[in-house]
């Protein structure tokens, strides 16, 4: 039988992967062939996937189990909309834009911070205080839901006539919206 992940261990997994992809796009610095826009989708396709799953359930959790919980998520969502103001610039750009590497790494310095923060003070906080069976229940509503969103932007927004041009606009919002029924 397959053992259950509690919310928590569900977004460690998400941190690692995410940071294995940054590892590997940084190998990438200066490249102009598809590999690194491809990359750098599926960067930004796990970056919302897990802000969502942290709105849409560490939050809630914390807000209702952590003391202090409100301002901590509040904190924390802050975090995510500058996170997501940078992806939304990264969404104009190509790896030959002049700014297109300067604002991956600025992202990525953004989800490091995230990261840290997550796991040193968010994540120890909830596993003291929400119920074991709870974060449970959570990891696995989180799971399903993941299952359900597609793994890449939609096939007729790259490159056609009439779409910006590049293979991610719009990404958040797809994404988004996938995950939760509105953008």
């Amino acid at each position: 039988m397959e053992e259950r992940q509690d919310l928590i261990d569900v977004l460690i997994s998400d941190h690692r992967e995410i940071e294995r992809m940054f590892t590997e796009l940084e190998g990438m610095t200066g490249r102009l062939d598809e590999r690194p826009q491809e990359l750098a989708e599926e960067v930004l396709i796990e970056l919302v996937r897990h802000s969502v799953t942290e709105e849409e359930y560490l939050y809630p959790a914390v807000r209702e189990h952590v003391p202090g919980g409100d301002a901590a998520a509040d904190r924390q969502l802050a975090g995510h909309a500058e996170t997501e103001r940078t992806i939304r610039r990264l969404e104009g750009l190509e790896p030959g834009d002049a700014a297109y590497w300067t604002t991956l790494e600025e992202l990525r310095g953004q989800v490091r911070h995230h990261v840290d923060e997550a796991e040193t003070d968010i994540f120890p906080l909830v596993r003291e205080s929400c119920p074991r069976e709870r974060l449970l229940e959570l990891g696995a509503e989180a799971v399903r839901a993941r299952h359900a969103t597609p793994d890449q932007s939609h096939p007729t927004t790259s490159g056609t006539p009439g779409s910006s041009g590049t293979p991610w606009a719009g990404l958040v919002d797809r994404v988004r919206r996938a995950l939760t029924g509105h953008a």
